[in-house]
């Protein structure tokens, strides 16, 4: 194998039988993939067998009827995640909570443990909840977009101080003395801010890592402003390579802002890999036979506040909308507008491309290589999350025909031996503030 150059980070999104809505009628797939623990605990195994760094798995907090089949009735990511760490040892453990309907103890209560019972491979994807109906669930007001991210960022804050109660040898533990801890690092949070007043300290130590990696999934401009300012990697969805080197651009910009280093990115793909164009074309039209139209123009629905588009001429041009959606999945909305703005798509063809998107990473294996190495090498990717559009056909195709390519090309090799998710994603240890300021207070009085 050549020496490799930069090697792509892998992680593999946990969402039922994939993340096309009909993944579930596919041939592979297990129909109750989504509360199926056996179906997650083997795509676990697989994705840790072939090295891949981390699982991934994302959440909502409102369903109605019209919502993805994967929607309706999953695990929630934490427990499903607890539960793999007792048949995982390296695989970084990501899973997906609100800051808008969360208790910030219980979060990082909750997400501590998971880190700790892992041996440091946790970490939180931060959300602020797009669905309107999310509120009525919690008896809350739904905030709107720009306050959601006001929360957020307090959020964080809060979170990761109560992290930091305990240093790294704050539990002493000596039997003969009688000492358990040391009482002079422990330290409590005492917040009191806009949103919050949290007292701490926090009922556990801290982790091999530290504390666990923070994702970001916001992709607006307030999306970006808060990942710049406490992301440790985000995660998006951006179609193109275009608009995943622009999304880079200006989330390094806004990093340096803040005197940081631009967060590593993710984006979501979902690889419909052939051993030849003609087999990669036979499965995505497979795909497509699974679906109606009247499914395809209900998935467009939820992103534009589950708007009725069966009420247009499905062969007439996109429709206006209006700012449908804004409030939502901004950044989404406004990316399917462009795609049939630039394209001059009718509303059929934007659904069901929507729904079924081929994108830059269907073909060959050889093709999508390609495709991996020129994202990464054009600064639009740190790595990507593999999300189907089915998840184990997917993972076997990636596993049996992309990755030893990307090995030859130096682009990608095994780690068994990192055992935390930092360590995969090349991030240092997260230091303890206290022990950092103390450190830094000893060295400035040399």
């Amino acid at each position: 194998m050549s020496q490799t150059k930069r090697r792509i980070k892998l992680g593999l999104m946990l969402q039922g039988a994939g993340g096309y809505m009909n993944s579930w009628r596919h041939h592979r797939a297990a129909a109750d993939a989504s509360v199926n623990i056996a179906w997650n605990q083997q795509l676990a195994k697989d994705a840790e067998a072939a090295g891949f760094d981390f699982l991934f798995v994302a959440d909502g907090l409102h369903i109605n009827e019209k919502s993805l089949p994967h929607f309706l009735n999953r695990f929630e990511p934490i427990a499903l995640l607890s539960s793999l760490t007792a048949i995982t040892s390296r695989i970084g453990l990501a899973g997906t909570i609100s800051t808008s309907y969360s208790d910030p103890f219980t979060v990082a209560r909750q997400l501590a443990s998971l880190d700790l019972l892992s041996g440091g491979r946790a970490g939180w994807n931060v959300v602020t909840s797009p669905l309107e109906g999310s509120g009525r669930n919690f008896g809350k007001t739904h905030p709107q977009h720009a306050e959601r991210y006001q929360i957020a960022e307090e959020y964080i804050q809060v979170v990761q101080g109560l992290w930091d109660s305990w240093e790294d040898d704050a539990f002493v533990r000596n039997k003969e003395s009688g000492v358990f801890f040391d009482a002079a690092k422990l330290h409590a949070l005492n917040h009191k801010g806009d949103y919050f007043s949290v007292a701490g300290p926090l009922n556990i130590q801290r982790s091999a890592q530290g504390q666990p990696v923070v994702f970001q999934a916001g992709a607006s401009d307030t999306g970006i402003a808060l990942a710049a300012k406490t992301a440790d990697a985000v995660f998006t969805n951006a179609r193109t390579l275009e608009e995943a080197t622009l999304y880079a651009h200006k989330l390094q910009q806004a990093a340096e802002q803040h005197g940081r280093a631009a967060p590593g990115i993710f984006p979501g793909i979902s690889p419909i890999v052939g051993r030849t164009e003609a087999e990669a074309e036979e499965k995505y039209r497979y795909l497509l036979s699974l679906l109606s139209l009247d499914d395809a123009l209900s998935y467009l629905g939820r992103f534009f506040d589950h708007h009725d588009f069966s009420q247009y001429d499905p062969d007439a041009p996109f429709p206006e909308l209006g700012s449908l959606g804004e409030n939502n999945f901004r950044s989404t909305t406004d990316q399917i507008k462009k795609l049939a703005r630039d394209e001059n798509l009718t509303l059929r063809e934007v659904a069901y491309r929507t729904t079924v998107p081929k994108g830059e990473f269907f073909g060959t294996a050889e093709q999508v290589a390609d495709a991996f190495i020129r994202w990464t090498e054009q600064g639009g990717a740190s790595g990507f999350i593999i999300a189907g559009p089915v998840l184990n056909e997917a993972l076997e195709d990636i596993t049996r025909y992309v990755l030893p390519i990307l090995a030859e090309r130096g682009y990608w090799q095994v780690d068994d031996s990192t055992r935390t998710l930092r360590g995969r994603l090349g991030l240092p240890k997260r230091a303890n503030r206290y022990a950092e300021n103390r450190q830094a207070a000893l060295t400035s009085a040399e």
